[in-house]
């Protein structure tokens, strides 16, 4: 499904991926884990095709994944509407004056029906129990909270793959627990789960397959 062959990455002559080496299949749950500044955010940001491997290939469901490809209005939107990503500070994520817009935001872009755009919303908003905040600005809200709305505007799109940047990160121990469910019932229907974390409990509960990325830069399975 995801297949990543020999890929490189530099920040102008700062190396951040050495020769990665990556195959993620359909239901796949991979934790992530290595010390700061070893490149496992910019792994993240090349998944989701923010950048681009400055040498080597990724493929998703055996398309390769390029600047051009992507320029491809049409596969963009298939692409984008495949991969969802939690960012680590919600912050990054939310814009829109409404909880509620936030949410339909994704499903409107995507141009689907009214109809759909309301009950992709309603059943996300029910989803996190957040119905209440429909109307609140997301910059009034709790980290929980925008974590949660973060999470709702992804689930809004259906994506394949959920990619989390230390998603219990800020978080209090209720929220914590209501998103540890959340994502194995994700996982349990078939979804892929990728997920970046320092947190042990998380990635012994969460893993399927294991990753570490080193200070070279380096990936390897563990």
């Amino acid at each position: 499904m995801i297949r990543l062959e020999k890929v490189c990455f530099a920040y102008e002559k700062e190396i951040a991926l050495r020769y990665v080496d990556l195959h993620i299949e359909k239901g796949d749950s991979l934790v992530i884990q290595g010390p700061n500044g070893c490149g496992k955010s910019t792994l993240i940001k090349l998944l989701n095709g923010i950048i681009f491997p400055s040498e080597g290939h990724y493929f998703y469901k055996d398309h390769e994944i390029t600047e051009k490809a992507l320029k491809d209005r049409q596969f963009a939107k298939w692409f984008h509407q495949q991969m969802g990503y939690v960012f680590q500070n919600a912050d990054t994520q939310l814009f829109c004056g409404s909880v509620e817009e936030e949410v339909a935001f994704g499903p409107i872009q995507m141009r689907l029906p009214e109809a759909e755009v309301r009950e992709r919303t309603e059943d996300c908003l029910r989803l996190f129990g957040i119905e209440k905040l429909r109307e609140r600005p997301p910059y009034h809200l709790s980290g929980g909270e925008k974590r949660k709305v973060s999470l709702a505007c992804i689930l809004s799109l259906n994506p394949e793959v959920l990619i989390l940047d230390e998603p219990l990160a800020g978080l209090d121990e209720k929220t914590q627990d209501m998103l540890l469910t959340f994502l194995k019932d994700f996982h349990r229907a078939g979804k892929t789960l990728i997920t970046i974390t320092h947190n042990r409990q998380l990635a012994e509960e969460l893993g399927t397959h294991f990753a570490v990325m080193n200070e070279e830069h380096e990936l390897k399975m563990v």
